[in-house]
């Protein structure tokens, strides 16, 4: 399993900050987008719990990413209002750079703002051609995710003071 992640620093609350990043309509735009990085494509989100937000709350991707279907589910394990998200695949996702992947946010104060520290941890396919694709372009997209989940999420706070770590 490998885990990537990236910090930012904004000039808001805890409160406003993680309810800001724990809303997927702001963090997951860049997947229900079409993009030079998601090859023209975009995925379509869909809520499969009541509440879209909280412990045990879920949500599926689908869609088609260099002609290949993508269908995934997650599911949020662990969530302290205004401190700690984690949400992970389950089931039997169909990625194509990825077999499962976790993604942890953690919101903390500090002087003058908030700091929140967003990651991925995944594990690598099986099938060779998905090892190479991951291997070329895994850590890559990872990258492209979390910086535009804190970019939007810094976009939505609009006005605020940010510098990325």
């Amino acid at each position: 399993m490998k885990t990537l992640k990236r910090i930012i620093v904004l000039n808001a609350s805890p409160e406003k900050v993680f309810t800001c990043i724990d809303d997927l309509g702001i963090t997951g735009m860049h997947m229900t987008q079409s993009s030079a990085m998601m090859m023209g494509s975009k995925l379509k989100l869909e809520f499969l719990t009541e509440n879209h937000t909280g412990l045990g709350s879920s949500y599926r991707w689908t869609g088609r990413m260099m002609a290949i279907s993508m269908d995934f589910t997650v599911v949020v394990t662990k969530w302290i209002p205004n401190e700690e998200k984690i949400w992970e695949t389950t089931g039997t996702p169909k990625l194509i750079i990825y077999s499962w992947y976790k993604m942890h946010l953690f919101v903390k104060p500090i002087l003058n703002g908030t700091q929140a520290e967003l990651s991925i941890s995944y594990e690598k396919p099986k099938g060779f051609f998905n090892k190479l694709l991951s291997f070329f372009f895994a850590d890559w997209y990872c990258r492209w995710c979390l910086k535009n989940m804190l970019n939007d999420a810094k976009k939505t706070l609009e006005g605020e003071t940010t510098k990325t770590i």
